[in-house]
């Protein structure tokens, strides 16, 4: 660590990104991922990780997914390092993953790569599969940089948030809802995101709190009664979402899945940072239309 307290940090994750952003550690931020893009500050740092697919836009959804699922049955990462710039950040702490391998760089690849270059930075590996375990991950980066009660103070808020929430919500019917995190072929939304639903006044189907997002069928999508369907597709924001739904719409078993949405994923679902109570609000707003919430309109849009 250097003389002067500071932290050097490399995150490879998107959600920890924004966690170290809200910690006020930006001006420590020496290294990011490539999907790194929230806030606007962070465009500025270097990138040190990337990508072996497209990210123009040239696959479909289904490619996607059979290029992701070719690579993981060979045990070969999506994600590349950049070993050079990494070596010459000379990290002091370095935020990964072993929750997804799809999502990001896994720690243990992290820190074969380190161990090559010859760099001795703390790994953090960030894994929640609950709710309030995204809201814990802030807690855990706030001790490995020294912010432990300015960490505090934002899990407080955000759990206040949830708690309003959860009141508003309370005693109103709870619609039945299905969560897509891919249209081609269809998965479920999994780890926090059944939770986000229950505390958003809904019921979540085809899917359980903690356990991680699985390929469903569209005969068992169709053999269930949803009141609520929310697209959701992983890495994409609320733009992409909506030139992703062709592929979801096309499906006749669509018919009957009551009010469809498509959300901005990457800000408010599929990244498990401060965000998330962002997302749980946005549903409540969506599931309950009575409600006087208004719905910030870059982040959902009916598509039927």
């Amino acid at each position: 660590m250097p003389d002067d307290g500071a932290v050097r940090i490399v995150s490879l994750l998107p959600s920890a990104t924004e966690i170290v952003y809200e910690l006020g550690l930006g001006d420590q931020l020496c290294g990011v991922s490539f999907d790194c893009d929230y806030p606007e500050a962070v465009r500025s740092v270097p990138v040190v990780s990337g990508t072996v697919l497209p990210t123009d836009g040239s696959f479909t959804a289904q490619q996607i997914d059979t290029a992701v699922s070719a690579s993981v049955a060979a045990g070969v990462s999506i994600y590349t390092l950049d070993n050079g710039r990494i070596r010459a950040i000379d990290p002091d702490l370095i935020l990964a993953q072993d929750l997804c391998r799809v999502c990001a760089v896994p720690s243990g690849a992290v820190e074969e790569a380190l161990e090559v270059i010859g760099c001795h930075a703390q790994v953090v590996s960030l894994d929640p599969d609950r709710l309030d375990e995204v809201i814990a991950c802030i807690g855990t980066v706030g001790v490995a940089t020294g912010t432990r009660d300015r960490a505090q103070e934002l899990m407080t808020r955000l759990r206040r948030r949830l708690q309003a929430v959860q009141e508003r919500v309370s005693g109103r019917p709870r619609p039945r809802v299905l969560v897509l995190e891919w249209p081609d072929p269809p998965y479920n939304a999994g780890h926090w995101v059944p939770e986000m639903v229950v505390a958003a006044g809904g019921v979540p189907v085809l899917a359980a709190a903690g356990e991680r997002s699985r390929r469903l069928t569209w005969n068992e999508i169709e053999a269930e009664q949803v009141d609520v369907s929310v697209f959701s597709p992983c890495g994409f924001d609320l733009a992409g979402a909506v030139a992703q739904a062709p592929a979801l719409l096309s499906q006749p078993e669509v018919e009957g899945l009551g009010r469809i949405y498509a959300v901005d994923a990457n800000a408010c679902f599929s990244r498990p940072g401060p965000r998330v109570v962002d997302g749980v609000e946005l549903l409540a707003a969506l599931l309950h239309p009575e409600d006087p919430h208004e719905i910030p309109e870059d982040t959902a849009f009916r598509l039927r």
